[in-house]
């Protein structure tokens, strides 16, 4: 589960990110980021959406449960200041964990809220 501090509750900021904030997309996911004003910014911020199209409940909580946990393990290398609204699209009922992990990295790390994430990818496994 994500800290409070973390989570994006307000309908009204949900759809503040969803009509304002920047898009990218993955066949799995969609993410949506909204930098915070400057002079309120405060921790990140995250909203997950998964529409029923993706399929039963079971479905869905399992996509919402693989992306908070993706989010709680970075939460040490998220740059504070932004709001991010992270919708599920017809993929990711089928990908494992480690394709929406690889699909929600990729898409933080190309809009500069997850920082540091390639260097510590890059040394793994090594004993250097």
């Amino acid at each position: 589960m994500l800290p409070s501090e973390h989570r994006l509750r307000q309908s009204a900021d949900i759809g503040l990110v969803r009509r304002r904030g920047q898009r990218r997309q993955h066949p799995f996911v969609a993410l949506f980021v909204y930098s915070q004003p400057q002079e309120s910014a405060a921790a990140s911020r995250f909203a997950i959406a998964v529409g029923r199209h993706i399929g039963k409940a079971t479905h869905r909580n399992r996509i919402k449960r693989r992306v908070r946990e993706i989010l709680r393990v970075r939460l040490d290398k998220i740059a504070a200041g932004y709001d991010c609204l992270i919708v599920a699209r017809s993929g990711a009922a089928t990908a494992s964990y480690s394709e929406l992990e690889g699909a929600l990295v990729e898409l933080l790390s190309r809009s500069g809220v997850l920082i540091d994430e390639t260097l510590s990818s890059e040394g793994e496994g090594s004993l250097s």
